[in-house]
């Protein structure tokens, strides 16, 4: 029983990667259309988003007599309607994630604990909360822009832990089992998430920096249907300090965690030291930007150096540093 639902968690984690890519090529057409709608308006064609046309009934007071008159009027900002590619993206997304959390909790089901206890397990879950972050940031903000980017690191984290990181279910060792496990894995898993999410805000802002500052005919077109710099720049912070809070309480979790099963808070462990340096580089960033007036491009650069760092403590440190965190399975 325990196999089957292992194996049919791994037919569903192919079916998600099958629907994020189909996902990610919709995103990424949505942003050729994108250009291709920028340059013909810049050329005075008109598009379907440029032509767009509702009628009203209006009525208007003359002279004591209430009179209705039909006017046409055009959307405010039709750039933001979204188009059919972007919907679909958006659609296969959802489906994905579907797919995606059914893996999840079945590898969960047939391991009879949480399903994190090892680096295929932290990835298939961890991946699964970058595109519900992601998803469920939409209802704050419309960052649906991102799209190529999320769904293509999902797909690559995926591709690379089942090809890597896959292990058979087997129990827990003896120092996860605790309900620390729970609280300390998902919280940094979370914060990755948002991380994530503003590491490609970040990526955004440098690109909309730079293309504003090359002539006309040498930009990039998508990037006018994009906030401006300063926006993507304010909307990377405030989603950086949703993970850095995530990230401060993974620290002083696992602290807790590292005195209840080893008697020491801390033992400058690889894994522990890792994590304090991407805390350190978040802190550093958060502080210069408020404090010394790190705006624009040094600003995204430092919070791209900071999810790096996490990458490489996720990627690197998990898997060829030996030590008491140790727990990668392979």
């Amino acid at each position: 029983m325990t196999t089957n639902l292992a194996t049919y968690s791994v037919v569903l984690t192919y079916s998600a990667m099958a629907v994020y890519v189909i996902a990610f090529i919709a995103f990424a057409l949505d942003v050729a259309k994108r250009s291709g709608d920028v340059t013909a308006a810049a050329n005075g064609a008109a598009t379907p988003a440029a032509t767009a046309r509702a009628e009203q009934t209006v009525a208007t007071v003359r002279g004591g007599t209430v009179v209705l008159e039909q006017v046409t009027t055009t959307p405010k900002d039709p750039s933001r309607r979204g188009s059919k590619f972007e919907r679909v993206g958006m659609a296969m997304t959802i489906l994905g994630l579907v797919l995606h959390v059914a893996s999840v909790v079945l590898r969960g089901v047939a391991a009879d604990r949480v399903p994190w206890g090892n680096m295929f397990e932290f990835s298939l879950t961890g991946t699964a909360l970058i595109i519900l972050i992601f998803l469920l940031v939409q209802l704050w903000q419309n960052l649906k822009f991102l799209g190529v980017f999320i769904t293509g690191l999902t797909i690559i984290l995926l591709g690379i832990a089942t090809v890597n990181y896959w292990v058979p279910v087997v129990p827990l060792q003896p120092a996860l089992q605790s309900y620390w496990l729970v609280l300390h894995v998902f919280v940094a898993i979370s914060g990755t998430g948002f991380f994530a999410l503003g590491a490609g805000l970040a990526v955004s802002q440098l690109v909309q920096t730079y293309r504003q500052g090359r002539p006309a005919s040498k930009q990039l077109r998508f990037m006018e249907t994009l906030p401006d710099a300063d926006r993507l720049e304010v909307l990377s912070y405030r989603v950086i300090l949703v993970g850095f809070v995530l990230w401060t309480f993974t620290l002083i979790a696992g602290a807790i965690w590292a005195e209840r099963a080893w008697g020491r808070y801390w033992g400058w462990d690889t894994k522990e030291v890792w994590t304090f340096i991407i805390w350190v580089v978040y802190a550093g960033y958060i502080h210069a930007r408020a404090t010394r007036g790190w705006r624009g491009a040094r600003s995204s650069w430092l919070a791209l150096i900071g999810f790096a760092a996490v990458m490489f403590n996720f990627s690197v440190v998990n898997v060829f540093f030996k030590g008491l965190h140790s727990y990668s399975g392979l």
